[in-house]
């Protein structure tokens, strides 16, 4: 087995894809979440003519030094006038409402006193004031929303603006988890006897499948048998894009997967990491879509979903593969526990304008510890010729609070 250092396995993983999946039209009302595949550029001025910022009067800029101007009339917002405001007059004009032709200037309610059907100025306002200029919000020929955008409130809003009603968006990859292992109980099956463990991860990677953008469905829990494991792992590729496994890929007696993945016509992308957790992990690509044979320890599955499963569906619907990285101070001091690059399960704090770090009531132990996720986390990256840490380092950080 080739064990390879971390980043050469990052760098393996993202030269191996080809390219983003097919796209899908979708009504901006189901786009919230996705990814665009399209840019979106607009076709028309907005305000397509200058325009009222607030409820006041339109006129003259140069009309101010008069101190009282005959009103002309009013014009409500959504109507249209041909009338033009000539010099010592004064129009009602509301906001939204249309700049009537001839004025350049808006002086607002709150600077006049009406007098019959006059206006008496009683503080001037500079030329243009609260009037919006033609493509203040934005132009015709304007790259609105880059393509590889994901769409959120805003992006809605847009859209809408532009009378768009459907957006194409990249389709959101397949994915499917086998969890393997006779020792592990689905949730509400019964334990016959103390040697059998609740399994968390199933549940945990679909979680973080589902905030990345695939679409995950599981796969029953599968026994310690070979043929099981290999029945299961051919009928998910049939129908995925992407398949997980987890258990079964170290070196027992009973680790059947990495033997199911050697007889297997595929090209291996990882066989071992120089990595802790998960130093046995898996990857594989076979036509066109990819197997990732994780560790069965939930800690490790975790840890290891979201450092190479994440970036692949990142990749999959249109985004930059990168994790939200923070750089942040270590507040105590880090005992590197081995020869390998490490992930360890921290407290991320803003505060002060800095992230901070630390490890209060982060418990220390095997990698099967899931509760070291709970709360503000982070997962602090040690690089494989890193020593111990001293407090007050500034290290990286995996935000996991924004996947």
């Amino acid at each position: 087995m080739a064990f390879i250092p971390y980043e050469t396995s990052l760098k393996n993983l993202r030269q191996s894809f080809t390219g983003p999946k097919m796209s899908e039209k979708l009504f901006i009302d189901d786009a919230l979440g996705r990814v665009l595949s399209e840019e979106i550029v607009a076709d028309h001025d907005s305000p397509a003519y200058p325009t009222a910022a607030m409820d006041g009067y339109a006129i003259k800029f140069e009309d101010q030094s008069m101190g009282r101007l005959h009103i002309l009339g009013d014009r409500p917002a959504g109507t249209h006038s041909d009338e033009e405001l000539t010099g010592g007059y004064a129009i009602k004009t509301f906001t939204g409402s249309l700049m009537p032709e001839g004025s350049d200037t808006l002086i607002p309610i709150e600077n006049v006193e009406v007098e019959g059907d006059e206006i008496v100025i009683k503080e001037e306002v500079p030329q243009g004031f609260s009037v919006r200029p033609v493509g203040e919000n934005y132009k015709a020929g304007e790259v609105l929303i880059p393509k590889g955008t994901k769409i959120g409130f805003a992006e809605i809003g847009v859209l809408a603006s532009l009378n768009i009603s459907q957006v194409s968006v990249h389709k959101r990859p397949s994915l499917c988890v086998i969890s393997t292992g006779s020792e592990i109980l689905d949730v509400g099956e019964k334990q016959t006897n103390p040697s059998q463990i609740r399994s968390s991860n199933q549940f945990t990677l679909e979680a973080l499948a589902r905030t990345a953008g695939a679409l995950p469905t599981r796969s029953p829990l599968i026994k310690d048998d070979k043929e099981s494991i290999r029945t299961a792992i051919t009928a998910a590729l049939a129908d995925h894009d992407i398949v997980v496994t987890t258990g079964g890929v170290s070196v027992g007696d009973y680790d059947f997967v990495k033997e199911i993945l050697q007889d297997m016509e595929a090209e291996y992308i990882t066989e071992g990491v120089i990595l802790k957790p998960g130093q046995h992990i898996k990857i594989v690509r076979t036509g066109g879509k990819y197997i990732f044979a994780l560790p069965g320890f939930p800690y490790s599955s975790t840890v290891t979903f979201i450092l190479y499963v994440i970036p692949l569906i990142k990749m999959m619907t249109g985004q930059k593969p990168e994790l939200p990285y923070r750089k942040a101070v270590l507040l105590e001091h880090y005992k590197k526990r081995s020869r390998k690059t490490e992930f360890a399960a921290c407290n991320l704090h803003y505060e002060e304008g800095r992230y901070t770090c630390d490890f209060q009531g982060k418990k220390s132990g095997s990698s099967a510890i899931l509760t070291n996720m709970l709360g503000s986390v982070g997962l602090l990256e040690v690089p494989r010729e890193s020593g111990d840490i001293e407090a007050g380092t500034l290290v990286d950080v995996i935000d996991l609070g924004a996947l």
